[in-house]
């Protein structure tokens, strides 16, 4: 096994997995985030081999998908971190889908022949490709980053890809028609993974957690989301995953609005931990959104005028 680090470390630099090859909307999520950016950064060709990497001490932190608008939650993540490795989310990134049709550097969207790119990508720009290059073949790649880079390679301006504006810088290749998907508001979210620690809660935090349940019957949902809506907790994301032991046994992944170190959460916890068969954490982590700074002004202002009250009711304790 390889060296175990602290994933967060002030004298080195920090080596970082993500789903690669380079080019990829993984790598382009987390180059907006400067101190990963700046990390030595390692492309695996899995989900799973970036979560492994950081489990076994590979890597210092790892970067994956975990869900997308369209298509939904990415099942190889989620399993991978339920059932495989022990891991804590550090944080999430949320990035645009934005699709292109790139190509060697001056080429006329009229001349090409060929697209490559990932078949939900494709699938992504069908009503493009329809009215505007219809009757081209549409070939498979593993990755919009391998169609970028495949199409780089060949010597041939029939060719195009369909990938994202990293795979273009990348690989030298022009947008010669921008923003050809249909769902223009489509997003990916990506978690950053580490072996150890939860990071200090800041207001604006999301709490991840995978429910099995003690036995298959009749409201033992209904039982678990009792918990929450009995505190005023609001979920995010709820889905059911089968345990992989045994035909109709399954579990909940659960995301919820809040931090370990709120009392509520913790209160919920320790009672869904005491009423079903296992609980496991994968992290408290502050949520992404442009509105993460305004709401966490105004959870410290409530928290403090909060503080202000209960010290003026205790200043009239009579001594």
């Amino acid at each position: 096994m390889a060296e175990q680090r602290d994933p967060i470390r002030p004298d080195g630099i920090a080596r970082v997995a993500f789903l690669g090859p380079v080019g990829t909307f993984t790598e382009q999520a987390l180059h907006r985030e400067p101190d990963l950016a700046a990390s030595e950064l390692v492309a695996l060709p899995t989900m799973g081999d970036v979560l492994f990497a950081v489990h076994e001490g590979e890597v210092d932190l790892g970067v994956v998908p975990i869900e997308n608008a369209i298509e939904g939650t990415v099942n190889a993540t989620i399993d991978t971190l339920a059932f495989d490795v022990d891991l804590v989310i550090q944080r999430e990134l949320v990035e645009p889908v934005s699709l292109h049709l790139l190509a060697k550097p001056g080429t006329a969207v009229t001349a090409i022949r060929q697209i490559l790119s990932i078949p939900v990508a494709a699938a992504q720009c069908r009503s493009w490709i329809r009215a505007n290059v219809g009757g081209v073949e549409v070939t498979t790649a593993n990755s919009t980053a391998e169609a970028a880079e495949t199409c780089a390679r060949l010597d041939d301006p029939t060719v195009a890809a369909i990938a994202n504006a990293r795979a273009a810088e990348v690989y030298g290749l022009d947008r010669i028609a921008s923003d050809i998907e249909s769902h223009p508001e489509n997003r990916t979210r990506f978690v950053v993974v580490a072996r150890s620690g939860i990071p200090a809660p800041t207001g604006h935090d999301k709490t991840s957690l995978v429910v099995y349940q003690r036995a298959d019957r009749p409201g033992s949902l209904l039982a678990i989301l009792q918990e929450f809506a009995a505190r005023s907790i609001n979920l995010t994301l709820l889905l059911s995953r089968p345990t992989k032991t045994s035909l109709g046994e399954y579990c909940f992944f659960i995301e919820l609005d809040g931090h370990v170190a709120d009392e509520v959460v913790a209160d919920c916890l320790r009672s869904l931990r005491a009423s079903q068969s296992d609980v496991k954490f994968l992290g408290s982590y502050p949520a992404a959104g442009d509105e993460g700074a305004a709401v966490r002004a105004e959870v410290d202002a409530s928290q403090q005028e909060a503080l202000d009250w209960m010290a003026s009711l205790r200043a009239q304790i009579r001594r």
